[in-house]
Formats: structure tokens, sequence, C-alpha cells
């Protein structure tokens, strides 16, 4: 069985995340993670990014996670700490981040280029109630949404979501084979991929509204589970 908890790495969704890992107790923690950037959250140690359109990007994050009263990755750290506590055991499912990064750029056209950076620098005059009215638009019609984003970065979209896609699916499927239970956390943006990769597989699916209605706080519990 596969759990699979769709996030946003800007939002308060810490307690839901340690509530449904406590809850669920799976034999593995699967984490939308590399070990630098697992690192990097955990210890919390600043990440020197320069003044490339990626880290333009990282910098909106930041911001966005700040309006929320977040840092970015703490859904992360959450479900790290859970599975810690009882003993879960943590594996990183992502691929190097760097790398993954320097091919996006290195095989964008130039024109996908110029709307990148466009696009970041638009980024950092976003503020949360553009988030929010992107996110609706999201949970509304998350395949147009994902429609505009190829047409407009196909490079990234077939580097950043759909490889990965396929490359988490095959680490999960291993995974339940060879342990038994276990919960990913991966971003929303990635839960339809992975549920047409993991075709076969016995999985259960908690999107980020659903995550994101829970109350918070340290006792917080969650019971949204869809079963596919």
């Amino acid at each position: 069985m596969i759990t699979l908890l769709g996030v946003g790495h800007v939002f308060d969704i810490g307690a839901a995340i340690r509530a449904e890992v406590l809850s669920r107790r799976p034999k593995v923690v699967a984490l939308e993670l590399d070990p630098v950037r697992y690192q990097a959250i955990m210890s919390r140690e600043p990440r020197r990014r320069g003044w490339s359109v990626l880290g333009l990007l990282a910098q909106f994050q930041v911001r966005i996670a700040d309006q929320y009263g977040v840092q970015v990755g703490d859904e992360m750290v959450a479900a790290a700490r859970a599975a810690q506590e009882i003993g879960s055991e943590v594996v990183l499912i992502d691929e190097d981040s760097r790398v993954v990064l320097r091919r996006v750029w290195g095989e964008m056209s130039v024109r996908e280029r110029i709307r990148l950076l466009t696009s970041a620098l638009g980024a950092f005059f976003t503020r949360k109630e553009k988030v929010e009215a992107e996110l609706q638009r999201f949970y509304r019609d998350e395949q147009s949404f994902l429609r505009e984003f190829a047409a407009e970065l196909p490079t990234a979209k077939r580097i950043l979501i759909d490889e990965r896609d396929a490359a988490m699916a095959r680490t999960l499927r291993g995974l339940a084979e060879s342990r038994g239970e276990v919960l990913a956390v991966v971003g929303e943006g990635h839960v339809d991929g992975l549920l047409r990769h993991l075709a076969g597989v016995p999985v259960d699916v908690v999107h980020l509204e659903q995550l994101r209605s829970v109350p918070a706080g340290p006792n917080a519990s969650v019971n949204v589970s869809v079963h596919l």
C-alpha cells in the first residue's frame, strides 16, 4: 500500500502531515527531496543561490512562505521528525535538484528562458491572495492548469514534472514491494502523474486541499483519505 500526501512547500500543513504519519505508522516515509535539500531543510542552513533565475524563484517561495507564517519545507521536516519518532525509515526519492535544474536551463529554448525569466521577475511581486487564486484554479481543473504550463514551458514540464513523476513512481513501487506500507510526501502537482505510473498498486491519496482544511495544532488528526 502506498499513501500519497499532496503538499505545497509554502503552506502551514505541518500538523496535518505529522498526524498522517503518526496515525498510519508506515514502514517507510518517502520524501520528495534529494540529500542536499534534505540536509538543508533539516538543519535550516542557508543555501547560496546567487542571482540566477532559479534563485529568484526560490526567493519567491521564501517570501510566500513567510506570508503564511512558515518556512519553505516545513511539511517535509514535520514528516521526517514524525517518522523518526515512530521508527519509520525515511527515504529520499527525488533526483539531485542541482542536476535537474541545470538540465532544465540547458535544454530550454531561448524563448522558454525569456518566459521563465519574466515569470521569475513577476513572481517577486506576487502576494498571498494571488497564490490562493491560482491554487483554486488548479483545484478546479488540474489538467488544464498543467496544459497551460506545458504550452508555456514545455522543457520545464517534461523534466520537472513528467520525468520526475516516472522516476519517483518507480522508486515508490519498489519500496512498496520490498518494505510494505509506504507514505510519500510529494508536491500536489505530482500526484496525478504518480497515480498513472502506479497503476495496479493500491494507493490512498490525501490532497493538499484536504490537508489545509485540518485544524492546526499539535493534536490535530486527519481522516480524509480517498482510496483509489
